[in-house]
C-alpha cells in the first residue's frame, strides 16, 4: 500500500493553503465516520451471530447440573434443558433464543425442576395437571419441543397459563385475573389429584392470573398490571377465597407473592425495566379487598416475584428470548420507582419471571 506524506505548501497563496486544509479536515471526519460505522456494523453481526447459534457462544460458566430449564407454550409446547447451558449475564443484557416454537404460541411460563420431579400446569381455566418432567423431551437450547395437548385433555379455548413446582408442605395461593384470592393446601397436588381439576370458580375468580406458595403464616401482596399493589395476611382469606385487591377501570390482577416483613420483591414491567421494593418500605392492610397502592412505575406490570440478594433471576420473552442474572444487580428501593434495564427489548416484551434460589 502506497503512502503519501504533506507537501511543501510554501509559496502557495493563503487561500489555496486555506483550501487544502479543509479538505484534510473533511478526510479525518470521512474516516472517523466510517471508523464508527464499521464498529457499529460489526458489533451488530456479533449480537446477530451470537442470537443465531446462542449455544455456540461460549462455554457454560457453571458447572454441569442436572437441574432443567423447562419452557412452555401456552399451546403446550414444552422443553426442557439443563440450566448450565444458560449463561448467567450482566443486567441488561439481550438474552439467548430459546424454545423454537413458532411466532403465533409464544412462550407463557417457566421454570426450574430436577427430571424426577413432577410440576403443576395451571390453564387459564383454572384447572391443574400434573405433568413429570422426565416426560418433557430433552432438547438443547433454541431446540423444538414436545405438544403436551394429547395428554393433558384441554378444552376448547384452554391455554397453558403457568408452571408451579409442587411441594409437600404449605398452601398454595391462587389469583384470579378480577383480584380473588384462595389458598388450597399441598395435599390436593399429590399424585391422586384427578388430571384438569377445578382449582376455583372460574365464573368468580374471572380466570386464572397468577399463583405461588407460601407456608400459611405470612402475608401475602397482589399486584396488578397498573403498578398497584396490596399486602395482607394470608390467614384473613376465607376457604372459598376472599378479594385480595380492588381494581379499577380496565386493571387486571397479575401477580401474588408470599412476603415477609424482612422479604423483597421484584416487579418487572413490560419494558424490560424493573425494581426490588423491600416490604419494610411497604406497610401490611389490616385486612385484603382495598385499591391498594402504587408498587412500581411502569406501563404495564408482567408480573413479581419474591427475591432475595443472592438469587439468579430468569426472564423469558414474547420473541422466546431467556436472560439469567443475579439479583444483586437490581438495586433494593424502599419507595415507588421506576426501576432498571433488566432485559433489553427489540420489538419484544418479558411474558414471565423465575426465581432461583442461590443454592438450588
Amino acid at each position: 500500500m502506497t503512502t503519501y506524506s504533506r507537501p511543501n505548501l510554501e509559496g502557495l497563496s493563503p487561500e489555496i493553503i486555506d483550501y487544502i486544509e479543509l479538505l484534510e479536515r473533511e478526510l479525518e471526519r470521512f474516516k472517523s465516520v466510517e471508523s464508527s460505522r464499521s464498529r457499529r456494523i460489526s458489533r451488530k453481526e456479533e449480537l446477530e451471530e451470537d442470537l443465531e447459534d446462542p449455544g455456540e457462544v461460549q462455554e457454560p460458566n457453571e458447572p454441569p447440573t442436572s437441574l432443567n430449564v423447562i419452557t412452555i407454550t401456552g399451546n403446550g409446547i414444552c422443553k426442557r434443558t439443563p440450566r448450565h447451558h444458560y449463561n448467567i449475564q450482566r443486567r441488561g443484557g439481550m438474552g439467548i433464543f430459546d424454545l423454537d416454537s413458532g411466532d403465533q404460541d409464544p412462550p407463557v411460563s417457566l421454570a426450574i425442576a430436577e427430571p424426577d420431579q413432577t410440576i403443576l400446569l395451571i390453564t387459564n381455566l383454572g384447572r391443574a395437571f400434573r405433568l413429570a418432567v422426565q416426560s418433557i423431551p430433552e432438547t438443547p437450547v433454541r431446540g423444538r419441543g414436545l405438544s403436551m395437548i394429547s395428554r393433558l385433555s384441554f378444552e376448547t379455548g384452554e391455554r397453558v397459563a403457568k408452571i408451579v413446582d409442587i411441594q409437600a408442605q404449605g398452601y398454595l395461593a391462587l389469583l384470579g385475573q378480577n383480584g380473588m384470592t384462595r389458598l388450597l393446601r399441598h395435599h390436593v397436588f399429590g399424585e391422586y389429584m384427578k388430571p384438569g381439576a377445578n382449582l376455583f370458580d372460574l365464573r368468580t375468580f374471572g380466570g386464572f392470573a397468577d399463583a405461588c406458595w407460601t407456608p400459611g403464616d405470612s402475608d401475602l401482596l397482589v399486584a396488578t398490571r397498573d403498578g398497584k399493589a396490596i399486602r395482607f395476611a394470608e390467614k384473613a382469606i376465607a376457604p372459598q377465597g376472599s378479594p385480595g385487591i380492588r381494581l379499577s377501570g380496565q386493571d387486571q390482577a397479575v401477580a401474588v407473592v408470599s412476603v415477609s416483613p424482612d422479604s423483597g420483591v421484584f416487579f418487572l414491567g413490560s419494558d424490560g425495566k424493573g425494581t426490588i421494593r423491600t416490604m419494610q418500605g411497604f406497610s401490611a392492610n389490616k385486612a385484603p379487598g382495598s385499591g391498594g397502592k402504587i408498587a412500581m412505575i411502569a406501563d404495564r406490570l408482567v408480573g413479581a416475584i419474591a427475591i432475595e440478594q443472592d438469587d439468579q433471576v430468569f426472564i423469558i420473552s414474547k420473541l422466546s428470548k431467556i436472560i439469567r442474572f443475579r439479583s444483586e444487580e437490581i438495586p433494593q428501593k424502599d419507595g415507588v420507582v421506576q426501576g432498571v434495564v433488566c432485559m433489553s427489548l427489540r420489538a419484544d416484551e418479558p411474558v414471565a419471571l423465575y426465581r432461583n434460589p442461590l443454592n438450588k
